[in-house]
């Protein structure tokens, strides 16, 4: 999440851009439910999203926001990317590989 002491999301940022990998999207807020759940950017062959709110154990500070977070992993689909789009139809700081 966005509040890891473990990991800091500004390391997380830095490590990745040192890799060099093509944006496929830019970073930009995603939702849940008409609300922010957190940020997201698309590299070619890898996603961060981050968990607006959650430390480092994402499902146990925001249950709702991981689930979606799961299910757009699982669905190998982005993260709703508007207040409009309904969680369910898409799926803190977890690297996603597009293996």
């Amino acid at each position: 999440g966005d509040t890891d002491a473990v990991i800091p999301i500004t390391s997380t940022r830095y490590s990745i851009d040192a890799l060099k990998l093509a944006t496929v999207k830019p970073w930009h807020a995603w939702y849940d439910n008409g609300q922010v759940g957190g940020w997201t950017q698309e590299y070619e062959g890898l996603k961060f999203v981050s968990v607006r709110g959650a430390g480092h154990e994402v499902p146990l500070h925001r249950p709702k926001q991981a689930l979606t977070l799961f299910k757009a992993f699982l669905s190998g689909t982005s993260m709703p990317a508007s207040a409009s789009a309904p969680a369910h139809a898409h799926a803190s700081q977890l690297l996603i590989s597009d293996s």
